[in-house]
């Protein structure tokens, strides 16, 4: 069977994409080449924004009318909460944001028979996370594992926890049983991902936290770097830090989610900190981890906001001196709180307010690349361009330099300059070491 998969969305979509793609490589199937029809077409979704879920149905349109004949098979979070829109766009095979492996074999028998499948579960009756072959496709240098799904904060915004349902873990021993594997494998880079990391454990005996799957997971791959997914402030404290500097195999990378700098906008999302307590997580990351690149999520134009409210976020991403952002108008998603929340901004107010964020942030980012420049970054490099070759440092910043043969390799590079949202350097000539 030839197939064509494409996602949509966060790095625990990617990461259960690469998985439904290696096990289709282990039942013998093949991706098509390009131009080549497909057997199969399989479309793993997004829904976290209104946006999200319109480039869902576009993106499945075009591999339908693209792959005449093809069978169309529809999963994650679009068609958890939508399976008659998929259904109407042609799916035969519509499967939610769980059983991915079941639905390899419900496409086979698709392609075989002619008959489809609808496999729709409850959310909130999973009760254990699934288990999915971690790594990545071939020739690939980083690899994913999935350490936790679920989330039950139930943001005032947010439509995951109704399609991911409850908290579920990956117990630590299975996690560093995959890490070693991984290792074993050869990939230089593993990034532990999951909805909700910051809730890790809470379902397991013993409640290890998520310090505790990250330090066993170090200790399991002595040959690979680890780079965290999307983290909660709460859960970054003085002993976490430490323990996490600790491991010497930890990537100087966090993505926090902030949403937004003001007090009052946060307790209306029924986020669970204030700006004080996230400004002293980004203290004490800067204080363990020195020179750390610091990323976050914000959402302008939350219903209420004030141009106040707007102007004390300005002012706080300043403060926190980001190396990037994600920065999203807020979009309503009927059957969250916030949907029905009165003073709803305007499209125009919510774009605008992105804007002036967005030039907040690239002012950040340069003054970030800027203060690389002198320094020396472990980079791996993932991609080659005529001579020169490209990877992400230790800081998840863009590097390029001249060698030959650097792929998949780590690397040390003297950053000597810019080049728009790029560090160019030059080989020190010696293997890229811990960091810190």
């Amino acid at each position: 069977m030839k197939y064509i998969i494409s996602t949509l969305g966060c790095k625990v979509n990617q990461y259960e994409t690469q998985a439904m793609e290696t096990i289709l490589h282990e039942r013998g199937h093949e991706s098509a080449a390009p131009g080549e029809l497909a057997d199969a077409v399989i479309v793993n979704t997004c829904a976290v924004t209104a946006e999200s879920g319109r480039k869902s149905r576009q993106l499945i349109r075009r591999l339908r009318d693209e792959n005449p004949g093809a069978v169309l098979a529809v999963c994650g979070c679009y068609s958890q909460l939508e399976p008659g829109e998929a259904e109407s766009l042609g799916a035969k095979v519509i499967f939610g944001a769980s059983d991915r492996a079941k639905l390899v074999e419900a496409v086979e028998k698709a392609v075989e028979s002619g008959e489809g499948c609808r496999d729709i579960d409850e959310p909130f009756k999973r009760r254990e996370l699934e288990r999915l072959p971690a790594g990545a496709v071939s020739g690939r240098t980083r690899a994913m594992l999935k350490i936790q799904d679920g989330c039950v904060n139930f943001c005032t915004y947010c439509i995951i926890p109704y399609t991911r349902g409850r908290l579920c873990s990956l117990p630590v021993e299975d996690a560093a049983r995959e890490t070693a594997r991984i290792d074993a494998e050869g990939f230089k880079e593993l990034v532990l991902t999951g909805i909700e990391v910051a809730s890790y454990g809470v379902d397991l005996p013993g409640r290890p936290g998520l310090a505790d799957v990250i330090t066993a997971c170090a200790a399991a791959a002595p040959d690979m770097r680890i780079r965290l997914g999307s983290l909660e402030p709460t859960v970054i404290s003085e002993d976490f830090c430490r323990r996490l500097a600790g491991t010497h195999r930890l990537c100087r990378h966090f993505h926090l989610s902030l949403q937004s700098g003001c007090d009052r906008t946060l307790k209306n999302m029924n986020r669970k900190y204030d700006t004080a307590r996230f400004y002293r997580a980004v203290e004490l990351l800067r204080e363990y981890f020195p020179g750390c690149g610091l990323t976050c999520d914000l959402i302008t134009g939350f219903p209420g906001e004030t141009e106040e409210d707007h102007a004390a976020t300005l002012e706080f991403i300043r403060r926190c001196g980001f190396s990037d952002m994600h920065i999203f108008p807020y979009s309503r998603r009927p059957g969250t709180p916030a949907d029905k929340m009165p003073q709803q901004c305007s499209r125009a107010v919510k774009e605008r307010r992105a804007r002036e964020a967005k030039a907040v942030a690239e002012e950040m980012k340069a003054a970030f690349l800027a203060s690389c420049v002198g320094q020396t970054l472990p980079v791996l490099f993932e991609t080659q361009d005529g001579e020169s070759f490209t990877g992400h440092s230790d800081t998840y910043v863009l590097v390029r330099a001249c060698g030959e043969k650097l792929r998949g390799r780590t690397l040390n590079v003297l950053i000597t300059g810019t080049d728009g949202g790029v560090l160019t350097g030059e080989l020190t000539g010696a293997d890229a070491q811990t960091h810190f």
